[in-house]
């Protein structure tokens, strides 16, 4: 694979950076780093990528998409992160839609793309359930057809962002068959429906985005039902395909383990300085290494993607390397800053450093659940050996 820039491709790289420049602003980065208004500030900046025409890289260019190349999407996710600029809220723009714009009728591709494009509505994902987490089959929220409208009731859990979604995208059991992925629906759900209760989930971060979304007979148009009864499974695949390559965040890894070294020329231990102490130079070399692999891994599969292609197995190698290389970045990151990933409460922070050890500590602690979410690794690993081994 040849991985030299084009002339196009680095005078496209000096717009894409020029843009985060002069859009990401310090405003934008504090009201993020503050976190008290997270809804307001990721639809702020995703209404500049829109205007800008970059907020939909892997849509159609029929729907809003950008058209770009492998090339210019892996450019534009290195330059998003090394200026620290968010990605975008996942749900709609990377999840649902592409199930709405390759599974849906005419009518829900009018009715939801052109909003979630312009991050008028924001969505939620309905697919763990107390008792069926990475054992996505075993859901019992249940949809029971009544006339036009589906009446829906169950709980799911883990919902990333349901306080403030306006809509949720669910899997629900409209029927009962021999094999348990058989008889499950995908439903796009209104949140502002009656019977719909959000319960709060604070992690061990101490952070709110988690929550139970609990259903007390749910009344939910037959209309909102993406593609045939029954066959939501099939839906639902492929989006986790989407959500697995994404998890693999390579460019925030680059970003994070090049903090790290940024770090370490400033600490010192007995020896001198951090930066210079060979066993943190392996540590980091080790990490290196494998984020290279995982990079080319990446570039891969963006080439499979643009060529109209599913993600398949390889989005389970992508999500197992993807996550174990973020918690050993976020494990070196808690050792390097030592003493100061103690600091909790914002108005005490002395210095930066303080600031710096409490963001350490939060993201140690809520990254542990990386190799979880999306189907855990050990769920992963079974897809792999199945579709790449045959067992």
């Amino acid at each position: 694979m040849d991985n030299q820039f084009s002339a196009a491709d680095l005078e496209f790289q000096q717009e894409v950076r020029a843009f985060f420049k002069q859009a990401f602003t310090d405003d934008l980065r504090t009201a993020l780093d503050d976190g008290t208004d997270i809804k307001g500030t990721m639809e702020a900046w995703q209404k500049k990528l829109y205007e800008k025409g970059w907020v939909a890289p892997d849509w159609p260019v029929e729907y809003g998409g950008t058209g770009w190349t492998p090339v210019q999407k892996f450019i534009f996710e290195t330059e998003r992160s090394r200026a620290g600029a968010p990605e975008v809220v996942p749900f709609g723009l990377r999840m649902v839609a592409p199930v709405i714009f390759t599974f849906g009728s005419d009518e829900q591709k009018e009715t939801f793309l052109p909003r979630i494009l312009r991050s008028d509505d924001w969505w939620c994902q309905g697919y763990s359930e107390p008792g069926a987490g990475s054992d996505l089959a075993a859901l019992q929220t249940r949809a029971t057809l009544d006339g036009d409208h589906y009446v829906v009731n169950g709980a799911k859990i883990w919902t990333t962002y349901a306080q403030h979604a306006d809509w949720i995208f669910c899997l629900v059991r409209t029927g009962t068959f021999d094999k348990r992925q058989q008889g499950i629906s995908f439903l796009l759900i209104d949140m502002k429906s009656e019977g719909i209760t959000v319960n709060p989930i604070h992690s061990i971060d101490n952070y709110h985005s988690l929550n139970e979304v609990v259903f007390d007979n749910v009344r939910v148009p037959v209309a909102n039902r993406v593609g045939n009864e029954h066959q939501g499974w099939t839906y639902a695949k492929a989006l986790l395909a989407h959500e697995r390559t994404s998890i693999a965040a390579v460019a925030e890894s680059r970003r994070g383990l090049s903090q790290i070294v940024e770090l370490a020329e400033k600490q010192t231990n007995a020896n001198g300085r951090l930066i210079d102490d060979p066993v943190f130079q392996t540590q980091v070399s080790d990490i290196e290494i494998e984020l290279m692999a995982l990079e080319y891994m990446d570039l891969r599969v963006l080439a499979s993607l643009s060529a109209g292609d599913t993600p398949g197995p390889e989005a389970s190698l992508l999500k197992i390397k993807g996550t174990e290389i973020q918690q050993a970045i976020q494990e070196l990151r808690m050792q390097t800053i030592g003493a100061y990933a103690g600091a909790l409460k914002q108005d005490s922070f002395q210095n930066e450093l303080h600031r710096l050890g409490s963001n350490a500590r939060r993201s140690y602690m809520y990254g542990r659940a990386a190799t979880i979410y999306g189907g855990s690794n050990e769920v992963q690993r079974n897809v792999i050996a199945k579709a790449v081994l045959g067992l």
